[in-house]
């Protein structure tokens, strides 16, 4: 017999960057346990390619071409999302670009503000459609919201020519804590997501260098990489009724990278 808090059935979860990497890893798994899943992406061909994946688990899932960065295309995006499902009661702030490369010294603001706006702003704009929107449920008498941000080791470990992507994920996680304190009273929870060394896109340069490889791999402690299917079992849990009390948390899903 499954445990039956983790049955999401009924429950709707939005993923931004959901089509890909850790976000469709955490679709993957919360579609599994019965949730409807909506996921932004700004690549059509991803989407689609996720879309069809994710519907063979059964319940619904849309995708939507949005850029979190833009303040408009966030509000109408979460209008449709809510047009297609009718409510949303786990938001994951997933959506982020890497800003690895530039000394700091060398930085132009057009980096700085490019990396800021999509990691830091664009969580902002995500996290203000969905927290209005479980409020007003709860007021309601609908208490229940989920609110999850995928930070970075890079927000409490040093960077050398990432100090945009660092700010952008360290300030994830003092919003999180805020808006858990803030919005707990509407049955609302938050938590920031810090993953080590994952196999996506993103990551891809760095484990095309041989050197990089030869000198990380031997400092984590399970002996492999990341994958995004390491994160679906994190989604259910924080999705499910049985993390009802658990709110604030900085989960650190690393492989014991940081602690070794």
């Amino acid at each position: 017999m499954s445990f039956a808090p983790f049955d999401l059935t009924g429950r709707v979860a939005l993923i931004t960057g959901g089509n890909g990497g850790i976000g469709l890893g955490m679709a993957r798994g919360m579609a599994a346990a019965g949730a409807e899943i909506c996921i932004w992406g700004t690549n059509p061909d991803k989407n689609a390619n996720a879309l069809a994946e994710l519907s063979s688990f059964g319940p619904k899932v849309t995708a939507q071409v949005c850029d979190v960065a833009d303040e408009q295309a966030v509000e109408a995006a979460f209008a449709q999302a809510l047009a297609d499902h009718g409510r949303v009661d786990g938001c994951f702030a997933n959506a982020g670009v890497g800003g690895r490369g530039t000394g700091f010294d060398d930085m132009t603001i057009e980096e700085w503000n490019h990396i800021i706006g999509v990691n830091q702003t664009g969580v902002f704009f995500t996290f203000r459609a969905a927290t209005k929107h479980m409020r007003e449920r709860a007021q309601q008498g609908d208490a229940f919201g989920r609110l999850v941000a995928t930070a970075s080791l890079a927000a409490v470990s040093g960077q050398a020519r990432g100090e945009h992507y660092a700010a952008a994920k360290g300030g994830m996680i003092s919003m999180i804590k805020a808006l858990a304190v803030e919005y707990a009273r509407y049955g609302v929870t938050a938590h920031t997501l810090l993953p080590g060394w994952i196999e996506t896109e993103m990551t891809e340069g760095a484990f095309a260098n041989p050197k990089f490889v030869d000198n990380v791999s031997k400092r984590i402690p399970t002996r492999r990489w990341g994958v995004p299917d390491d994160f679906s079992a994190i989604a259910i849990y924080i999705m499910s009724t049985a993390s009802s009390y658990h709110t604030a948390e900085t989960f650190l899903i690393d492989g014991g990278y940081a602690s070794f």
